[in-house]
């Protein structure tokens, strides 16, 4: 099983502590023309879906700098002094709590002010590897600890258009407030953002509407909030983490589910070893494809961008349920 690293804590306070002494040496910088902002509002973004949605609405009045680098999976980021030093010296910091753990201690021990948790900008359910959810969940009561178990919080809200169309006006908003200046553009381009959104959420609406099954198998039960928005049923292999390892009866209830309903493709993504997902289509007698959390875009990604990786996937579900 692959464990999941963490920072330990006295690691990390160290960093914090060279990180802070980087900063002292450079007092004064702040976001003046003597740093590398180019008089931009600096912006740093805990990894991709929320550094594409500072990118599109800040556009040319923002400089963006993303913790985690492509292809690194999201929940195995390792934070560096460098990074911690971006925390603090950033004018903005967008994270999602509980995502990632490191990002988290990093933030609560740089200090930095103007954060904005993505997951206060919508409502966070919990759904567990066999597609339940929990709709009266309330994100706010959650614990600090990620849980990767089926009882966890899932974090993935931006694989649901509409719920990271609510994440983009909440950004948009965070950014009008950090760069007054420059606001009437931010609320023009987080409009134009999430009306791009709505139409995505139409395309899937349509595309997903009349399919032969509605059940399909993921290695990563990322895809519970577009599961539910589309009336599908996300059966996971091991739960929200990709590289857990299914217990055998667990495999044995999906070749028992593959038969029940119809399924015809067990999915994996580019960012986790495809072994679990081959062992179970090979025992069942099906095929394999991508199916991208966009938790990073790398170059195996099915699409330059958001839009593209999730019109991918769309395609991808189409083929696997049989739309009609």
């Amino acid at each position: 099983m692959n464990v999941r690293r963490l920072i330990p804590t006295a690691a990390l306070t160290g960093a914090v502590a060279l990180a802070a002494t980087t900063l002292t040496a450079c007092s004064g910088a702040g976001a003046e023309a003597g740093d590398d902002k180019g008089g931009r509002l600096g912006v740093t973004a805990s990894f991709y879906p929320l550094q594409f949605l500072a990118e599109q609405i800040g556009k040319d009045h923002v400089k963006v700098t993303g913790l985690t680098k492509p292809g690194v999976e999201p929940h195995d980021l390792e934070i560096t002094p460098r990074q911690t030093s971006q925390l603090g010296d950033a004018d903005v910091v967008l994270y999602l709590k509980t995502l990632q753990p490191a990002v988290d201690k990093a933030i609560e021990l740089s200090g930095v002010k103007n954060v904005v948790d993505a997951a206060t900008l919508t409502k966070l359910e919990t759904h567990s590897a066999a597609g339940h959810e929990d709709h009266d969940h309330d994100h706010a009561a959650e614990g600090d600890g990620h849980d990767h178990g089926e009882a966890g919080t899932d974090p993935h809200v931006w694989l649901d258009p509409v719920k990271y169309a609510e994440i983009a006006q909440g950004v948009g908003a965070a950014l009008e407030k950090a760069d007054p200046s420059h606001a009437a553009d931010y609320r023009k381009n987080a409009g134009e953002l999430v009306a791009k959104l709505g139409a995505l959420d139409t395309e899937f609406k349509d595309g997903l509407q009349n399919t032969a099954t509605k059940t399909f198998i993921t290695t990563h039960s990322a895809f519970g909030y577009l599961a539910e928005r589309y009336g599908l049923d996300q059966e996971g292999i091991a739960g929200v983490d990709p590289e857990a390892e299914p217990s055998p009866a667990r495999m044995k209830e999906l070749q028992d589910v593959a038969k029940k309903d119809n399924v015809t493709t067990v999915f994996f993504e580019a960012l986790a070893s495809d072994k679990t997902a081959k062992s179970l289509a090979r025992d069942t007698g099906l095929k394999t494809d991508v199916l991208d959390p966009l938790e990073g875009i790398t170059d195996s990604s099915q699409g330059a961008d958001y839009f593209e990786v999730m019109r991918s996937n769309l395609k991808n579900l189409q083929k696997a349920l049989g739309s009609k």
